[in-house]
């Protein structure tokens, strides 16, 4: 019987199953756990829904019941029709990232959970309770520096000698026309730079997505901002080391993971202030804060980051700060302090 089971029932790989995925690869190590839903990249072979509920029957060795550690509504519905439906020995623990007032039905689902652990102080400001703020962490194992960075990026298959990418889902609210925009106003006098805007559009995002590549077509740019899809979860981490920078700039973001993988891999960021960009740029050293809707703004900031004197000193500050304040270990330590709690509760 396993003490704990962490949920996964989106089949897309997203940014919440990139977290969940560098946590579960901490913990395995301590606890005696399963993954019901589906695989996650380094970590143990997913079991079904119906089997979690069958493991979570009767209390494992020396626990009082099973902790479900679940992310999204759908989990929190599975975990909830296991506590209070089917009676069987179970608590729910739920990570909250959002940094805005959740829809009703959501909010009345994380109300009925047991311990809620927030990302961030503002994160905490909208669930109820809330049992520890730990923000998320990255796996320095996992992400890692190129020991040649323009090796890296030759083998990519990209053109150019160095690679500037944006990574998530194609859409208005992930401003990848903010990135576009940029690139426009930075590619011209960077002749060695490539673009990458990695990740896919919904149906309903098409339309979206065929603008900007007019808009690029119009710049003659298509051969310099290239839309190479998604990239498989283990295929990230050798792209990611082999950027020369990353730029998110979206309109909302509760977290985002983006920019702290790219730390880990040695590659330093600019960003909007949004998610928890601010904290992860440590004072500048690691990343730069652009204002929003401002592509002359922002490419000055990548022309700046770029530099031959700023790039290398910031691209080893940004590996330090993940291995020192932004570690997936200080995330899963935080995270067992509540596992812990629950389970000495008198």
């Amino acid at each position: 019987m396993p003490e704990l089971i962490v949920t996964n029932f989106n089949r897309n790989f997203t940014g919440v199953s990139a977290t969940a995925a560098g946590v579960i690869r901490q913990q395995m190590q301590h606890y005696d756990l399963a993954l019901a839903g589906h695989p996650l990249p380094g970590c143990p072979d997913p079991i079904s829904k119906s089997e979690a509920r069958r493991l979570s029957r009767k209390a494992p060795p020396n626990r009082p019941f099973t902790i479900w550690h679940v992310r999204r509504n759908t989990e929190m519905r599975a975990a909830l029709w296991a506590r209070d439906v089917l009676r069987l020995p179970v608590k729910i623990v739920f990570t909250s990232a959002a940094q805005r007032r959740h829809s009703a039905f959501p909010r009345w689902l994380i109300s009925k959970m047991d311990a809620v652990i927030a990302t961030t102080e503002h994160a905490a400001d909208f669930v109820p309770n809330v049992r520890a703020v730990v923000p998320h962490g990255v796996d320095c194992s996992y992400f890692t520096p190129a020991k040649n960075r323009a090796a890296a990026w030759a083998a990519t298959g990209h053109p150019g000698t160095r690679g500037i990418a944006t990574i998530g889902r194609i859409r208005p609210e992930k401003g990848t026309d903010r990135f576009v925009d940029a690139m426009l106003a930075y590619l011209p006098d960077d002749p060695d730079a490539t673009a990458l805007v990695i990740g896919r559009a919904a149906k309903s995002d098409q339309a979206f997505l065929a603008d900007l590549k007019q808009k690029i077509a119009d710049a003659g740019l298509t051969e310099r901002i290239l839309f190479p899809g998604e990239i498989a979860p283990d295929e990230l981490p050798t792209l990611t080391r082999a950027l020369s920078a990353i730029v998110q700039l979206p309109r909302y973001e509760g977290y985002g993971m983006a920019p702290l993988e790219g730390m880990a891999s040695g590659v330093p960021f600019v960003a909007t202030d949004a998610g928890y960009y601010r904290h992860f740029s440590q004072n500048g050293t690691t990343g730069l804060i652009v204002p929003e809707d401002d592509a002359p703004a922002t490419a000055a900031a990548l022309t700046r980051l770029l530099s031959e004197n700023h790039h290398e000193k910031m691209a080893k500050s940004a590996r330090r700060a993940a291995e020192t304040i932004f570690s997936v270990s200080a995330e899963a330590q935080g995270i067992s302090k509540v596992y812990e709690a629950l389970w000495t509760a008198p």
